[in-house]
C-alpha cells in the first residue's frame, strides 16, 4: 500500500533535515510565513478545525477544538506545550521525527503559538531521549539565530520562543496534567479536572497541549490548506497517521499511511513484510499497549478511529505490536500488567493497589499456581479500577488484561490447568523497515 510523507518531510526530501538551510530548501517555514502574513489568529484556529486533525498522542481529540478553548480575554499569558514524552510501549514515531526533522516540529509549535496568542512554547521530552534532546537543542539554537524564534518573527509584532525541558523517564508524565506538574518542578502526578489546561494549565495560565505528531502536522496543513488535509481519510478520521509496527513482523518500523485507506492485514503483511517463515498471525495491540488486544478477526479492519472502535479496539498512538502463533498471550499480558504497576504514580488507591494485584494474580497463573476463579477475580478487580481514578492509567491498564482474557480465555485456562505457561522460543533477528 502507498505511503504518504506528510509528517515525515525528511523522507520526501530523501535525507535528514537537521540543518536549517536543508529544511528551508525542502519548503520549511513557508507555512509559518503564510500564517503570519496572510491569516489572523482566528483564521489559523479555524484552519485547524477545518482540517479535522485529531490528537495523535492517543486520545484522538480534535486539535482545532482544543485550540479554540483557549480564552481570548485572559489577563494571563498563554503557552503551547508539546508532549514529547513518548513512553507508550510499541510507540517510537515521535523519536524518528525529532531526530531527523526537528524543524517541522518547531515550526508547528510556533504556528500553534501564533494561533492562540501564546508567549512561549515548551517541549517536554522523554528523559531517555538524550540524543533527540541534543538534536532539538541544536535546532532551537539555529532557529533562534535565524530569527525564526525570538522577537518580531517574520517582521511581525509576534514574539515567541521555545524551551526544551527533559523529563526523568516517568510514563505518567505523558498524561497532560502530570506533565504540567513536572514542568512546574513538582512531583509528576495528575491534577483534578476541571479546570482543564486550556483554562488553567501551565502556571495556572491558558495552555494548549499536543503531541509531537499533532503539532508537526500543522505546517503541511497551513501550507497546502485544511481542505487538502481533510480530503485524505474519512470525515472523522482525516489525514495521515504514522504507525510504529513491531514484534513478530519481518520489517518493523515507522510507516505513514492515509487513515482508512489501509487495513490491519495490509499493514502487517504488505507493508511490514508479514510473519516470520512458518508462522501465522495471532494477535495485535494496534494502538500501543493501552488498547484491547485483537485477533485474526480484526485483520480486515480499516485503520482509522471509528473502524477500530467498532472492531473493539482503538487507534491510540498507533504503536502496533504484532504477535505470531509462537507467542504467549498469558506472558505478554503479565508483562503489560507489570509495566502499568511499575508506572503507576500511586496517587489514586484503585490504581496503586489494583495494578499491583493484577500483576500478582497473573504472575501466579504463569508460575503454575493459578486457580480458575482467578479469571473472575481479575474481571471483578478491573471493574473496581475503571473510572475511579484521576487519569487514564488504570482505565487503559486494564484494557489489555481484560481483553486478553476475554479473547484468548482458552490460553489462560490451559495455563491454569497445566501448571503454568512456558517461555516461548527466542525471536530471530529481522530486518528494520520504515
Amino acid at each position: 500500500m502507498p505511503q504518504r510523507n506528510v509528517i515525515y518531510r525528511q523522507r520526501e526530501a530523501g535525507r535528514p533535515l537537521t540543518d536549517l538551510s536543508d529544511y528551508r530548501r525542502a519548503g520549511g517555514y513557508e507555512a509559518m510565513r503564510k500564517v503570519m502574513t496572510e491569516m489572523d489568529r482566528d483564521e489559523a484556529v479555524y484552519a485547524f478545525v477545518r482540517s479535522g486533525l485529531r490528537g495523535r498522542g492517543g486520545a484522538g481529540f480534535p486539535m482545532g477544538r482544543k485550540a479554540s478553548f483557549i480564552p481570548k480575554d485572559s489577563p494571563l499569558p498563554a503557552y503551547v506545550v508539546c508532549n514529547a514524552d513518548e513512553s507508550e510501549p510499541g510507540t517510537f514515531k515521535d523519536r524518528e521525527l525529532i531526530e531527523t526533522n526537528p524543524f517541522q516540529l518547531l515550526e508547528g509549535i510556533t504556528i500553534a503559538g501564533y494561533a492562540i496568542g501564546a508567549v512561549r512554547g515548551y517541549i517536554y521530552i522523554r528523559g531517555e531521549y538524550e540524543h533527540q534532546a541534543r538534536v532539538l537543542d541544536s535546532a532551537i539554537a539555529q532557529a533562534r539565530a535565524a530569527g525564526m524564534l525570538g522577537t518580531g518573527l517574520m517582521g511581525t509584532a509576534f514574539d515567541f520562543d521555545i524551551t526544551l525541558y527533559r523529563g526523568a523517564g516517568a510514563y505518567i508524565c505523558g498524561e497532560e496534567t502530570a506533565l504540567l506538574e513536572s514542568l512546574e518542578g513538582k512531583r509528576g502526578q495528575p491534577r483534578l479536572k476541571p479546570p482543564f489546561p486550556a483554562v488553567a494549565g501551565l502556571y495556572a495560565s491558558p495552555t494548549l497541549i499536543n503531541n509531537v505528531e499533532t503539532l508537526a502536522a500543522l505546517p503541511p496543513i497551513i501550507e497546502n490548506g485544511p481542505d487538502w488535509y481533510a480530503a485524505m481519510g474519512t470525515e472523522k478520521s482525516t489525514g495521515t497517521k504514522v504507525f510504529s509496527i513491531s514484534g513478530h513482523v519481518m520489517k518493523p518500523g515507522n510507516y505513514e499511511i492515509v487513515l482508512h485507506d489501509t487495513t490491519l492485514r495490509e499493514l502487517v503483511f504488505d507493508i511490514a513484510g508479514g510473519m516470520r517463515p512458518g508462522r501465522e498471525f495471532k494477535a495485535a495491540w494496534v494502538g500501543g499497549s493501552s488498547v484491547n488486544v485483537v485477533g485474526e478477526e480484526a485483520l480486515d479492519t480499516p485503520l482509522d478511529y471509528e473502524a477500530l472502535a467498532e472492531a473493539g479496539s482503538s487507534l491510540g498512538s498507533a504503536g502496533c505490536i504484532v504477535m505470531d502463533d509462537s507467542g504467549s498471550i498469558v506472558r505478554s499480558t503479565l508483562r503489560l500488567a507489570s509495566f502499568y504497576r511499575h508506572e503507576s504514580c500511586g496517587k489514586c488507591t484503585p490504581c496503586r493497589e489494583g495494578t499491583l494485584w493484577l500483576e500478582r494474580i497473573l504472575q501466579r497463573i504463569v508460575d503454575g499456581e493459578g486457580r480458575m476463579e482467578d479469571l473472575e477475580l481479575i474481571e471483578s478487580l478491573a471493574g473496581r479500577m475503571g473510572g475511579r481514578v484521576l487519569c487514564a492509567l488504570a482505565d487503559t491498564g486494564i484494557l489489555p488484561v481484560r481483553s486478553a482474557i476475554r479473547r484468548f480465555r482458552d490460553e489462560f485456562v490451559h495455563a491454569i490447568e497445566n501448571g503454568g505457561d512456558p517461555r516461548p522460543e527466542p525471536m530471530m533477528e529481522v530486518a528494520v523497515g520504515g
